[in-house]
């Protein structure tokens, strides 16, 4: 009678050349298929053997550099592979993704990197950490056997080979020219940067609501009349450039309502957002100068949103069952209405104090390569339908979050830095 290893042995092991016993790159194929047929048992026993082979370490690290390569050719980056390991697998598994990736990308010259790519590396903090053996490293920092580390390896190689194609956001490592001077950001772009940064970040931190909403406004606002600067100075230059991407996460719980949010800001900032609902992501399309403000204003309004709706408490309706699902679901859904209301009124005031005849136009066209880069982009997008709301408390109490304060914010900031 066979155990389950023993099974396991009957059903997987392949032999080598002339009944000898399967190299290493086939136990990697055979841990590979057991998992796509969900098969735990083969899993196991292909692990084990890997595992007493130390040898077949090289395998697998040659095995993952080419799925860490192909996932760029599909579009994506590191950043991105760090946070959907860490979303299907784990936070074990997402820090082994950002070691794979620092792995691979240093077969690169550092200056075929571009700066997107750079600052990728650095939020998915993927980095040589290790002085030596990678293997021996990663299980002293984890505590856990080689085992453990050739299974997480395993995990991450069968999620990498099933990635989707993903719309490919500036060159692949390796293939970046040197940028033009003009094109990196300024010290006049840091300094407005630290401005709201400075805004948002106290707009987080204080206990008052009003005092956040109209701090918020008033980084919207100064965001706003940067783009319409940079917009008119290009255009008199003759130097316009082309719209480029970045990726935003749009993690569970409440994904939708936050996607919704995602999209309103992105669009007060002549940006459009393109979520992929099963990758935990929204891809987001517009001029570099629009994206980071897309970036940080999103990110504040989030923290913001969730720290007012989290204040707000549990429900519980007249029979004492939970309605705290449906009233969160409720409060994001409105406080992303409205907070979008107010982002195009303080959009609007910023284009009203440009006062240029020329602005219209110059908006137009830059509109306009926006959404042509979207549709090249993305041929068959199909606008989806926002979700129903069952929770009128839940939208009334989001609405107000978000309108509690003047939409004029001058006077709340008149001690930010200037």
């Amino acid at each position: 009678m066979l155990d389950g290893e023993g099974r396991a042995r009957r059903q997987w092991w392949r032999p080598g050349a002339n009944g000898s016993e399967p190299d290493a790159g086939t136990l990697v194929d055979d841990a590979l298929l057991a998992l796509a047929r969900g098969d735990r048992d083969a899993f196991r026993w292909s692990v084990g053997a890997l595992t007493d082979r130390r040898a077949a370490g090289r395998a697998l690290e040659l095995r993952a550099n080419r799925a860490v390569a192909t996932a760029w050719e599909r579009g994506w980056q590191p950043l991105d592979v760090a946070r959907y390991a860490g979303r299907r697998l784990g936070a074990r598994h997402r820090r082994l993704a950002a070691d794979l990736v620092a792995a691979e990308i240093r077969t690169y010259a550092a200056a075929t990197l571009g700066h997107q790519w750079r600052e990728q590396l650095a939020a998915a903090e993927a980095v040589i950490w290790w002085e030596n053996d990678h293997g021996d490293a990663w299980c002293g920092r984890e505590n856990a056997p080689y085992s453990t580390l050739v299974a997480c390896t395993l995990e991450l190689l069968y999620l990498l080979d099933g990635l989707p194609r993903l719309p490919r956001l500036g060159p692949l490592p390796g293939t970046a020219a040197p940028e033009p001077a003009r094109h990196r950001p300024n010290e006049v772009d840091q300094r407005m940067l630290g401005k709201v940064r400075a805004l948002l970040a106290k707009a987080e931190s204080t206990e008052f609501p009003e005092e956040a909403e109209a701090l918020s406004a008033r980084a919207q606002e100064l965001m706003a009349r940067h783009s319409i600067d940079r917009a008119l100075l290009a255009a008199g230059d003759g130097d316009e450039a082309a719209p480029a991407g970045c990726r935003l996460a749009v993690e569970h719980p409440y994904d939708a309502p936050k996607a919704v949010l995602l999209t309103v800001v992105a669009e007060a900032n002549r940006c459009r957002a393109v979520w992929h609902r099963e990758l935990g992501l929204s891809t987001v399309l517009g001029f570099p100068a629009d994206l980071a403000a897309v970036e940080m204003l999103y990110t504040s309004l989030l923290v913001q949103a969730t720290s007012a709706m989290v204040h707000a408490g549990p429900r519980r309706d007249a029979l004492g069952r939970s309605r705290t699902r449906s009233f969160r679901h409720a409060f994001l859904n409105a406080y992303a209405a409205r907070v979008g209301e107010r982002l195009r009124e303080a959009v609007d005031r910023a284009a009203a104090a440009a006062d240029g005849k020329d602005l219209l136009p110059v908006l137009a066209r830059r509109d306009l390569a926006v959404q042509r880069a979207v549709d090249s982009m993305f041929p068959n997008l199909s606008r989806g339908r926002a979700g129903s709301v069952s929770n009128y408390e839940g939208w009334m109490a989001g609405r107000a979050a978000a309108d509690l304060a003047s939409l004029d914010g001058r006077p709340a900031v008149t001690g930010t830095p200037g």
